[in-house]
C-alpha cells in the first residue's frame, strides 16, 4: 500500500525525533521520578512550561487538526499526523509538550467544529495556547455508558439557563491543575427519540455545585498530573449560550470527535510496542542465562519476529483508516476505524507483555515504562468505547455488505 507524505510532513517527523532526543530523553528519569512521588501528585513537573515554549518556537505546536480547520491547522492530513503520533506516544506523557495530548485534542476539535464564536474566543483560544486543559464527562458510574443513550445526567432548561444534576467518572483531564474547562454530555429531552436525547455543554470547573469527588487510579496508576475524577454535579447552572451546536446533537458531535481521536490513540499504541520491541531486542542480548544469551534462544526470536509483524501489520492498518478518513470522510471509515479501535490495543498488549517477559523482574517494576504501557493498553480496550460494542458494530456492518447484493 503506497501512502503519500508531504515534504512538510516528512520535515516535522525529523523534526519531532530530534526535538525529543535533544531536549525530553535527558529530562526523561527526573520527569517520571517527579510524578511517582504520591505527594506530587498533581503537580506539574517543573521545567514543563520552558519545554512548551521551546516546542512553539520549533514549530512543533497543535499539529493534530487536520488541515480543513484552515488556519488553525498546520496543514496536515489525518495520514500526515498519523506518524507522529507514533512517535509522541513512546513516552506517555510527551504529547503535552507538543499540544497534542487527549482529552484536550478532542476538546479543541469539538470546539473548532461545532463551537460559536465567543466559545472559541473563550476557551479554544487558551486550549490551543496552552494556558489551560480541559476535561471530558460523559462516562457515568450507574449506568452502561458503552450505550450512551443510557447515561442518566439531566440538563434542565431554566429560563436563560440550563441546570445540570448527575454524577460522571472517569473524568479524564479533570484532575490537572491547569483544567478550567469541561465538555459534559447529558440529556435535554429524556422523551425524544434514543439518539436525539443527549446534548453537550461547557462548564467551567469552577461553577458552583460541581464537585470533585476524588482521583481514579487506573491499575494503580494516577496518571499524574491530568488524571481522571469522579464528579458530582449538583444543580450546576450554566448559561444557554454553553450548549454546544444545539439541543439533541450529543452523538453527532461524539461521531465527529471521536473519528480523529481513534487514529491518535492507536498510533501512540503504536508508538508503545515499538518501543517495547527495542527494549525487548536489547534486554536479548544483554541477558545471559544458563550460559547463552537470550538472543540465541529460538523461542525468544519467534517473540520478537511475531511482534515485528503484528505492529507493521497494524500501522498499516491504522494508516489505511486515517487515508479513508482524509479522502472519504469519518462515517465512510468508519469500519476501518472501528478495526483499529480493535486491534491496536490488542496488539499493543501482546508485545508490551513479551517485552515484560523477557525483561524479567525489571519488566514490571517502574525502571522500564512497560508495565505503565500495559496498564494504558489494557484501558484503551475499554476507553472510546469496549471492544465488544466495536465487534458488534463491524460485524453487522460486514454481514449487512456482503448479503445485501
Amino acid at each position: 500500500m503506497n501512502f503519500e507524505y508531504s515534504e512538510k510532513s516528512i520535515s516535522l517527523q525529523e523534526r519531532l525525533k530530534l526535538f525529543i532526543a535533544k531536549n525530553i530523553h535527558p529530562v526523561q528519569e527526573e520527569v517520571e521520578a517527579f510524578h511517582s512521588d504520591p505527594s506530587n501528585a498533581w503537580k506539574k513537573w517543573p521545567g514543563l512550561g520552558a519545554l512548551k515554549e521551546k516546542a512553539k518556537e520549533d514549530g512543533l505546536w497543535n499539529l493534530f487538526l487536520p488541515k480543513g480547520y484552515g488556519s488553525l491547522s498546520p496543514g496536515l492530513t489525518n495520514l500526515e499526523y498519523a506518524p507522529l503520533a507514533e512517535i509522541m506516544g513512546r513516552i506517555l506523557w510527551c504529547s503535552e509538550i507538543f499540544n497534542c495530548s487527549a482529552p484536550d485534542t478532542g476538546n479543541m476539535e469539538v470546539l473548532a467544529k461545532y463551537g460559536t464564536q465567543e466559545q472559541q474566543r473563550q476557551w479554544l483560544t487558551p486550549l490551543m495556547n496552552g494556558d489551560i486543559r480541559s476535561a471530558f464527562l460523559m462516562t457515568e458510574p450507574e449506568v452502561a455508558s458503552s450505550d450512551a443513550t443510557n447515561i442518566e445526567t439531566a440538563m434542565v432548561a431554566e429560563r436563560d439557563s440550563y441546570v445540570i444534576t448527575g454524577k460522571k467518572w472517569w473524568s479524564s483531564g479533570a484532575m490537572d491543575p491547569n483544567c478550567k474547562i469541561a465538555i459534559v454530555m447529558g440529556k435535554t429531552d429524556f422523551g425524544a427519540p434514543r439518539h436525539l436525547q443527549q446534548s453537550m455543554i461547557l462548564v467551567p470547573l469552577d461553577t458552583s455545585g460541581l464537585k470533585i469527588i476524588r482521583p481514579l487510579n487506573v491499575f494503580g496508576y494516577t496518571d499524574s498530573p491530568e488524571g481522571h475524577a469522579e464528579i458530582v454535579l449538583d444543580q450546576v447552572r450554566v448559561p444557554k449560550e454553553n450548549l454546544l451546536l444545539g439541543e439533541g446533537k450529543g452523538f453527532e458531535i461524539a461521531q465527529g470527535r471521536l473519528g480523529p481521536g481513534r487514529i491518535h490513540h492507536c498510533m501512540r499504541l503504536i508508538g508503545m510496542a515499538q518501543r517495547s520491541l527495542e527494549l525487548m531486542s536489547e534486554r536479548a542480548v544483554e541477558r545471559k542465562p544458563f550460559g547463552r544469551t537470550l538472543d540465541t534462544y529460538s523461542s525468544i526470536r519467534q517473540e520478537i519476529a511475531h511482534s515485528r509483524c503484528e505492529i507493521e501489520q497494524t500501522r498499516l492498518l491504522v494508516l489505511s483508516a486515517a487515508d479513508k478518513m482524509d479522502k472519504v470522510g469519518n462515517k465512510e471509515a468508519k469500519d476501518l476505524i472501528a478495526m483499529i479501535k480493535i486491534v491496536a490495543p490488542n496488539m499493543a498488549l501482546k508485545v508490551i507483555d513479551r517485552a515484560i517477559q523477557i525483561m524479567g523482574g525489571k519488566g514490571v517494576s517502574g525502571d522500564t515504562p512497560l508495565a505503565h504501557f500495559y496498564a494504558s493498553a489494557r484501558t484503551l480496550r475499554l476507553a472510546d468505547g469496549p471492544d465488544e460494542v466495536h465487534l458488534s458494530q463491524l460485524g453487522k456492518n460486514t454481514i449487512k455488505k456482503y448479503t445485501e447484493s
